[in-house]
């Protein structure tokens, strides 16, 4: 299907907009896969967050190239599905890698965190990062831990004393 200039741009527009706002990007091949498999991908990315399209080479290489992403445009050959993970910076590559562990077909090529191309084979460890909420709540308790440590060595010598006291008068009540 032949693209307008308009249109072009447009998409130009789209993929350079949302490359801006991403945290993560994951470039996977998609030959092979059929419709209804292109689909499920699709639905799976929509309840990520993540944005997935498929976008001519030529046009992705233009809308990454003053982003952070800009290090996958040598790599943006041959037929490839863009993921882009806005939010949580491992959704797209979890999105990704759950996918391509059902279907064969779909193979990992660029995965791009942090303005870097990583190895494709760091998908995983992308995949495995926290979201937003699993973050917060680390380093919640990573704050939290040092108060209750206090709280507990404060109160032993009374806890000890308590303990102390409840033994002699178990033994008092003995003889």
């Amino acid at each position: 299907m032949r693209l307008n200039l308009e249109a072009k741009q447009a998409i130009v527009a789209e993929v350079a907009e949302v490359a801006r706002n991403a945290h993560s990007a994951v470039a996977a091949e998609y030959a092979g896969l059929s419709v209804a498999q292109m689909t499920d991908l699709r639905n799976a990315a929509r309840k990520a967050g993540v944005y997935l399209r498929v976008v001519r080479n030529t046009l992705a290489r233009r809308g990454v190239s003053d982003t952070q992403f800009s290090c996958m445009g040598e790599g943006l050959v041959g037929p490839l599905v863009l993921a882009f993970a806005g939010e949580d910076p491992g959704a797209a590559a979890r999105v990704i890698d759950e996918f391509a562990k059902r279907n064969d077909k779909l193979v990992v090529r660029l995965v791009a965190l942090g303005g870097k191309l990583l190895d494709p084979g760091a998908i995983k460890a992308v995949a495995s990062l926290p979201t937003r909420a699993e973050a917060i709540s680390r380093l919640m308790a990573v704050m939290q831990a040092p108060v209750a440590k206090l709280v507990r060595t404060l109160a032993e010598p009374h806890t000890r004393l308590v303990r102390v006291l409840a033994v002699v008068g178990d033994q008092k009540q003995a003889a």
